[in-house]
């Protein structure tokens, strides 16, 4: 009976994965339940137990995003952290390759739509990923390497909610200092690496989704206490009033737009 030998080099090469893909699964998992610490914080504790809550968050969102960034060259952090599994587009493919005569790397249930790997291209166990073949093939995509203006660039990307939450602290929430330091470093942020070429298909998307978030800006306060408030919901039962139908959307938008403002992750997140 054979020994297997592991390679020192590929125990490494696992290990180091292995920390990187916990690191995405918690900050995965931060993003996903931040919004229901901030209101359950805020129902046990107050305001003071909200504020701490949020501030812990965006700490140790922070610091698990730095040790991508620097540790691990993580490059242009995406977000969701971990992507989520396109069971459509897994299906297509598969049914793709089926047709063309070659062998079926996963198999879709009929009922669930579930997509699991067949037995025949089971990998090693020291290889194998539990996932499915699509997000073997996304971990498989090698960030594109940041130099030193790129790295800034996402250090105040990163440091962008600290610093907001640090200024709210300083001037308060009505003043207009924290909506425009926060404004400031995320423009300066996309500045920085709209130049950058050679990005991966996901890091594109990431910088026009960044792009995009910029629009939050009218809903955030001051500006959206101050100016965008009476215009959005003016704006929105002009369309309820005059277009019929539209109020089955636009009347519980406007219920529901003051709650979601007030969400600090919803707006600021």
């Amino acid at each position: 009976m054979g020994v297997q030998v592991v390679s020192p080099i590929r125990t490494s090469c696992q290990s180091w994965s292995l920390s990187h893909q916990k690191l995405l699964t918690w900050l995965s998992v931060l993003e996903c339940v931040e919004v229901f610490m901030e209101m359950g914080a805020t129902k046990v504790w107050g305001e003071v137990g909200r504020w701490l809550v949020i501030a812990l968050i965006q700490l140790a969102k922070a610091v698990l995003r730095m040790f991508l960034l620097i540790w691990f060259k993580a490059g242009l952090q995406t977000s969701p952290p971990i992507v989520p599994l396109d069971r459509e587009t897994q299906a297509q493919s598969q049914d793709g390759d089926h047709s063309a005569g070659s062998q079926e790397q996963s198999y879709v249930g009929k009922r669930s739509n579930r997509v699991v790997r067949t037995l025949q291209n089971t990998p090693s166990l020291h290889s194998r990923h539990w996932g499915a073949p699509q997000q073997r093939e996304e971990l498989g995509v090698t960030p594109t390497p940041l130099g030193l203006q790129e790295t800034i660039a996402e250090s105040l990307y990163i440091a962008r909610p600290l610093l907001h939450l640090l200024s709210l602290g300083l001037w308060g929430q009505r003043s207009w200092t924290p909506w425009l330091l926060s404004g400031v470093v995320d423009v300066t942020s996309l500045s920085l690496l709209s130049d950058r070429k050679g990005l991966t298909r996901r890091e594109r998307l990431e910088l026009r989704r960044r792009t995009t978030l910029l629009l939050y800006y009218l809903l955030r306060s001051p500006f959206y206490d101050r100016f965008s408030e009476a215009k959005i919901l003016f704006l929105l039962q002009l369309l309820a009033d005059h277009i019929p139908g539209i109020g089955l959307v636009t009347r519980p938008l406007m219920d529901y737009l003051p709650n979601w403002q007030k969400i600090y992750f919803y707006s600021w997140g």
